[in-house]
């Protein structure tokens, strides 16, 4: 609700001050997920509250971002300087530090419906105080646990008119849903602020992300609040599976579809694999061919994907902006464009109407929809949408031509379709959108991006919220148009043998993620007559040298029950399972496990009834093993393809020379003692060309033994290496 009386600050002790003295003692934080927290004023409330024990706070969010932290001395002298720079003045939520090292003060609690993964698993408070939220009903959820004050980080412009904007920027998922239920709430005599705190380090994001000054109570702008964003670095590489599982995905993805990716190397994978596709059509298909992909998923591929290069180009409908999709955005992929009317739409998607040249033919086309009476919401949307000139206008049913003529707002009416097809069409659309987000996180070099992206290429990006992009409820025959074949790619843990997937926990109910938007992504799959849900799970887990199989038969946590299983992709191939028997969907699951594990899975199977005593497995599925998925990639990497960090990596050149290094003396703690002492004692003398590496580890004067084997592990690593 707009019009509000908004007071700006600019100092933070004494806009806590002001929450305080409005709401009391008892505060009910909400903040939206990932970067969109202001730290430095949730930081000043956590300490009003650790000093104050009257004071109760509860913090609702998820997704609270931490900087990486080495506590080994090796590995901290190498990541430190890394991390000093990527993060730079970045400033951290203390109490999430606090949640980590189990400190928070008894009047504080942290309630979160999403954990970076891992991050809190056997972490009591944290597993005590979780909330299982679809993404979908996080507003709800937050508001339901008493939300008073709710606040993010935005940024600001000035409009053409000299009127101030505010740009909820990477967060308006949840923000807009919030504050309607807050308002009403408000409208019943309850008390509750809405706070934005400006960042203008923020890109600057149009659209449903750009609202009034008067959407907010309180405003906080200080340039000290101008801190760098919290960033996911580049540091993980794309590995072997994770690029064969990219593989795989990027064939179900039609020309003129829909996509919705991760964040992550797999995210990374499909982007890579789409742009291969794109930009040397020819050598992609070779490695499908190669790699047998094409001829184990023929049929799939040709139902419901694609292999030739994108014409018509992608649309991404996706709860988390990624930076891979600016990556397929500047290689021309996501390029299709979608308009916020369905009928103008679902013209587009038939072929009866041509974005670039608007003929009157579309008036009879809208009639044979149904589309007659244009009301005056209608006009105004097709109006901003080019489909009528900026130089007719509606007034009480009627449009108005240029030179004056009224007619019925009826394209069904003769008289009225000769008038607006003679002077009221625009000459070709405008205001499309390649893609619809909820939230956006990246790296650094993303954030650079999308700031200096010109003007008129951000409005192809509509940031917007999760009850527009994770559902089809709020315009089901506008959502269901734009979505046409609509490839929803996720990412789980396990999956058991009946096609169900367990992807935010563990059997023993500890929380690793969350379930976000997945459920609602793959539920949006089924409802949609040409959606597909995809969920990738790497077959294999590696932990000190022993492999498990993330295929089981059965397992004790479930995110995803069976009766929605549709497709699932590991690094061996495409399982397809909707509308399959069981036996047919154990089948195809065995078909793309690791063949280390296939024999003794299918012979419970035939135990439990579920296959016949007499299948076998088929033979060109029997060779699913790591050293094949090596072969099929090493003659492109020899043209070098298919390296382990396709879109850059926050690491300098002398930094990945160390990299090396330490990857080859990590490998060595299998090694005996006594086979790890001779090889150390083989350096006689430490090379002069080894001092400044050693002076960036920290290692040119060690002070004890195990600091000298350390020393000489490491400068036999760089030689191994050939780093030195």
């Amino acid at each position: 609700m707009a019009g509000r009386d908004t007071q700006w600050h600019n100092q933070i002790e004494q806009t806590v001050d002001a929450i305080i003295d409005y709401i009391g003692k008892d505060i009910r934080l909400g903040m939206p997920l990932g970067m969109g927290k202001p730290a430095q004023l949730v930081n000043a409330i956590y300490d009003r509250a650790k000093a104050d024990p009257s004071i109760q706070l509860t913090i609702i969010t998820a997704l609270t971002l931490e900087k990486p932290k080495e506590k080994e001395p090796l590995r901290k002298a190498f990541t430190d300087p890394i991390f000093d720079r990527v993060y730079g003045d970045c400033a951290e939520c203390q109490y999430a530090l606090d949640v980590t090292a189990g400190k928070l003060p008894s009047n504080v609690r942290v309630k979160e419906f999403f954990f970076k993964p891992g991050s809190r698993l056997r972490n009591k408070p944290a597993q005590i105080d979780y909330i299982s939220s679809n993404y979908s009903h996080a507003a709800r959820d937050v508001y339901a646990n008493g939300c008073n004050v709710a606040m993010q980080i935005v940024t600001q412009r000035v409009d053409e008119n000299g009127n101030k904007k505010i740009s909820m920027s990477c967060n308006p998922d949840t923000g807009p849903e919030l504050t309607v239920m807050l308002d009403e709430a408000k409208a019943n005599g309850e008390k509750n602020l809405t706070v934005g705190v400006i960042n203008e380090q923020l890109p600057y994001m149009y659209n449903d992300a750009e609202v009034d000054p008067d959407e907010y109570d309180i405003i906080l702008e200080n340039p000290d609040l101008n801190t760098k964003l919290f960033s996911t670095p580049k540091l993980l590489p794309v590995t072997t599976p994770d690029y064969m599982i990219g593989l795989n995905a990027s064939a179900l993805v039609p020309d003129g579809g829909t996509l919705q990716i991760g964040i992550g190397a797999l995210g990374d994978a499909i982007v890579y694999g789409l742009m291969q596709r794109q930009q040397d059509n020819e050598l992609y298909n070779s490695l499908l061919e190669k790699t047998g992909i094409a001829s184990k998923s023929e049929e799939i591929i040709k139902e419901i994907g694609g292999t030739d290069t994108f014409k018509k180009g992608l649309y991404g409908a996706t709860e988390m902006f990624v930076e891979g999709f600016l990556h397929l955005y500047k290689a021309g992929i996501l390029k299709r464009e979608v308009y916020d009317f369905w009928a103008l739409q679902a013209l587009i998607n038939r072929d009866l109407l041509d974005p670039e040249n608007i003929t009157p033919d579309a008036f009879a086309e809208l009639e044979n929809l149904g589309v007659r009476v244009i009301r005056t919401k209608d006009f105004e949307v097709l109006q901003y949408h080019g489909f009528f000139n900026d130089d007719c206008s509606y007034d009480a049913g009627y449009i108005v031509a240029p030179d004056g003529t009224r007619v019925i707002a009826n394209v069904a009416d003769p008289e009225s379709r000769k008038v607006l097809g003679e002077q009221c069409l625009g000459k070709k659309l405008r205001n499309g959108v390649v893609l619809h987000g909820g939230f956006f996180m990246g790296s650094n070099d993303f954030y650079d991006d999308l700031r200096a992206l010109p003007e008129e290429e951000n409005r192809k990006i509509c940031m917007t919220t999760v009850q527009k992009v994770n559902q089809l409820d709020a315009n089901p025959r506008l959502y269901k148009a734009q979505r046409k074949n609509a490839r929803f790619i996720n990412t789980g843990i396990i999956a058991t043998m009946s096609g169900a997937i367990a992807s935010d926990g563990l059997e023993n109910n500890q929380v690793v993620s969350g379930v976000g938007g997945q459920y609602n992504f793959v539920a949006m799959a089924h409802q949609l007559l040409t959606g597909r849900s995809i969920l990738m799970i790497r077959s294999v887990r590696e932990k000190d040298g022993q492999a498990s199989n993330n295929i089981q038969w059965k397992y004790g946590h479930c995110t995803i029950p069976r009766h929605l299983r549709d497709i699932v992709i590991t690094e061996y191939g495409i399982a397809v399972l909707r509308s399959k028997t069981d036996s047919e969907v154990m089948k195809a699951l065995i078909n793309v496990m690791d063949s280390r594990f296939q024999q003794s899975m299918l012979q419970t199977a035939k135990e439990a009834g579920k296959i016949e005593q007499d299948y076998e497995i088929p033979a060109q599925y029997t060779n699913n093993t790591p050293e094949r998925l090596e072969q099929d990639l090493a003659e492109a990497r020899k043209n070098d393809l298919f390296g382990p960090f396709p879109f850059g990596v926050d690491l300098e050149d002398d930094e990945l020379q160390l990299a090396k290094a330490l990857k080859g003396l990590a490998a060595r703690k299998d090694d005996g003692k006594m086979k790890t002492l001779w090889e150390a004692f083989k350096v006689k003398n430490i090379p002069p060309e080894a001092q400044p590496w050693l002076e960036r580890m920290q290692l040119t004067n060690p002070q004890n033994f195990q600091e000298k084997v350390i020393q000489k592990l490491f400068v036999k690593e760089l030689q191994n290496a050939k780093v030195i």
